[in-house]
């Protein structure tokens, strides 16, 4: 089959120290789109380097020793990021989004996370940084407002706290330049009308990314109804797609580093202290009240609604477990070791609510992750995990749907020409695998990250190849090292 086209990663600070992209050439990936939800690396002043990888490794999970060790810092604009992307070679193919908080910190410093409105010149500056990165070969624009993205010591990542008349000013190079895709970390804030009229504006596709749109068994008709919206904006001319994820979302976390919980505006003291203080505030009773009140009158978009019955201790959830020991099952889970390791399933964990989301024309099968969150999960396999769960096991797709979903459909909506098709012409991206055995292995942990970091990862299963424009980079056990990497850096995309 075609090599799959992986849209929303967050590579952009692990390819810097690691040009393989791992793991995700070993799970089938050829193609892979970073910057998503507006974070990223680039543009990035030399006195804002701390603050972007501090950032970077509350919203993204990722290990900030890691990253001050690791992230080689050889560039400071869009443009020399992505000569230097092409200098180092990476093993698959990469695209990048311009990044609205990156964007926003290089130009705002300290005041992007604080600061709504930006001086005029500033705005201005922020403008012609989104015009250079098209101008560079960004395949798009990317931003967020959701209530879910906070940054170090519990800031607002910076696109959060902007105001609509900021985000349509940046969109507005797409529309000059007539090419380029909008994708956006939404929260319940751009609703697909809103992100419609940025489609009407801009006369480029739209994306959405938000939970609103996975299937959650306390709303089960509100996902489906967020992609008939946009199908009706489809309807009147306007291209409105959701990332939709096909694995369910779920996250190992501990009480330590709580990321699901950091929405509730409870955490907001747990998100200001430093992990060896966090124990503390929770045996707060003033704190635990504050969560009670957050979950009797919760927020949209956030991740946890207070379901017990999602949280899991060694495979028996906080209901259960509170019930036996006769407690609340909010001060059970408080009264928990702050080490304790936990699982949160809270969306599309339903099968039967999740088939009709992965079938609808308005989404476009997403949402890996990978690069991010390593500490929590490794979903880089999504496309293997889709080809064994939908494919093989539901029969929910054939087998030609099923690949047709991982690589032309995603490779069309982002306008990425000559990828996600075999054929005459098209580059030679390809997987070999054994459509009877064809997944992903258990999670297992590796400390392979700069500094001795460690991060979640999974093997292929019944993969036999892995090829990048025609040359071979994994045999489906172990990396090959070819004379060249043969990925390329994609700066041209179809109108």
């Amino acid at each position: 089959m075609p090599g799959i086209v992986d849209i929303h990663t967050h590579y952009d600070a692990q390819v810097t120290w690691d040009p393989t992209l791992s793991p995700s050439p070993a799970l089938g990936v050829t193609t892979a789109v970073m910057g998503n939800c507006g974070f990223g690396i680039a543009p990035c002043p030399a006195s804002q380097r701390d603050t972007v990888l501090r950032n970077l490794s509350v919203v993204e999970g990722m290990d900030l020793g890691a990253l001050q060790g690791g992230v080689r810092w050889e560039f400071e604009t869009f443009a020399e990021y992505m000569a230097n992307l092409r200098r180092i070679q990476p093993l698959a193919n990469v695209a990048v989004l311009a990044q609205h908080s990156t964007i926003r910190c290089a130009v705002m410093g300290e005041a992007a996370s604080t600061r709504a409105t930006p001086a005029a010149a500033e705005l201005e500056k922020m403008q012609a940084m989104v015009r250079e990165a098209m101008d560079a070969g960004a395949i798009g624009f990317a931003s967020s407002f959701s209530p879910n993205h906070a940054g170090w010591g519990g800031q607002p990542m910076p696109s959060t706290v902007a105001s609509d008349a900021e985000l349509f000013s940046l969109v507005d190079p797409l529309r000059e330049k007539k090419r380029g895709i909008f994708v956006m970390a939404t929260g319940p804030r751009a609703t697909p009308e809103y992100m419609e009229s940025i489609s009407e504006k801009t006369g480029r596709p739209a994306f959405m990314v938000t939970v609103l749109t996975m299937y959650n068994d306390a709303e089960p008709e509100k996902a489906l109804e967020y992609y008939e919206r946009c199908a009706a904006a489809r309807g009147r001319g306007h291209e409105v797609y959701i990332h939709t994820s096909c694995q369910p979302l779920s996250f190992d976390f501990t009480l330590q580093e709580p990321y699901l919980l950091y929405s509730h505006d409870a955490f907001d003291r747990v998100k200001a202290a430093a992990p060896e203080a966090r124990a503390q505030i929770y045996r707060d009773p003033a704190f635990r009240s504050r969560f009670r009140e957050n979950l009797r009158q919760p927020k949209q978009g956030i991740l946890f609604y207070g379901d017990w019955g999602k949280i899991e201790k060694e495979s028996a959830s906080i209901s259960q477990l509170a019930k036996a020991a006769g407690k609340d099952p909010l001060d059970y889970f408080f009264d928990l070791p702050v080490d304790q390791q936990l699982i949160g399933k809270l969306f599309q964990n339903n099968d039967a609510g999740v088939a009709p989301l992965l079938r609808h024309e308005q989404g476009v099968v997403a949402l890996s992750d990978a690069g991010a969150h390593l500490i929590y999960f490794c979903d880089a396999g999504f496309g293997l995990h889709f080809l064994q769960h939908w494919v093989r096991e539901t029969g929910t797709f054939t087998l030609a749907e099923g690949v047709r979903k991982l690589t032309s459909d995603p490779a069309k909506k982002y306008r990425i020409p000559g990828r996600g098709a075999i054929k005459v012409g098209a580059f030679a991206d390809f997987l070999l695998f054994d459509e009877k055995e064809v997944g992903i292995s258990n999670l297992k942990k590796a400390k392979d990250l700069p500094g001795g970091g460690a991060r979640m990862i999974r093997d292929p299963v019944g993969v036999h190849g892995v090829w990048v424009n025609g040359v071979q980079v994994h045999d489906g056990k172990d990396y090959l090292a070819p004379a060249q990497r043969p990925g390329q850096v994609l700066t041209e995309f179809n109108a």
